[in-house]
């Protein structure tokens, strides 16, 4: 008799688990936190990011200072490369800014020097 009642509980509760939407949110956080945990300690994520940040960060420095040198010439065409240019850091700098966010969990406090957790936007 206790092994049928522990049948059905262990029945009832996987049933509450798979077809219950607060059932299925519970363990989908549950291994959402536990892949959390493995990725913060994975050498392989956190070299990703880091190289995902120091390339975008690379880019947006290039375009900022094109921006910076061409952007007040008198020359159209110089002009021309300026706006390109900020339109390019521009990108960057919300795709970053986007990136770093989502990733940030990566870190956990610890961000390496070169690495900024924002670049900004230029007008």
């Amino acid at each position: 008799m206790k092994l049928i009642c522990a049948i059905l509980a262990v029945v009832l509760m996987l049933g509450l688990v798979g077809c219950t939407p607060s059932g299925r949110a519970a363990w989908n956080e549950h291994w959402y936190e536990v892949q959390k945990a493995d990725d913060r300690t994975s050498y392989e994520t956190r070299k990703q990011v880091e190289d995902t940040c120091r390339a975008t960060i690379v880019s947006y420095e290039t375009d900022r200072l094109t921006w910076e040198q061409y952007k007040d010439s008198e020359d159209p065409e110089q002009r021309s490369w300026a706006d390109a240019a900020r339109l390019r850091a521009n990108k960057a700098a919300v795709t970053y800014n986007e990136f770093f966010l989502k990733n940030s969990y990566v870190f956990e406090g610890n961000v390496p020097e070169d690495i900024r957790t924002e670049l900004e936007v230029l007008e």
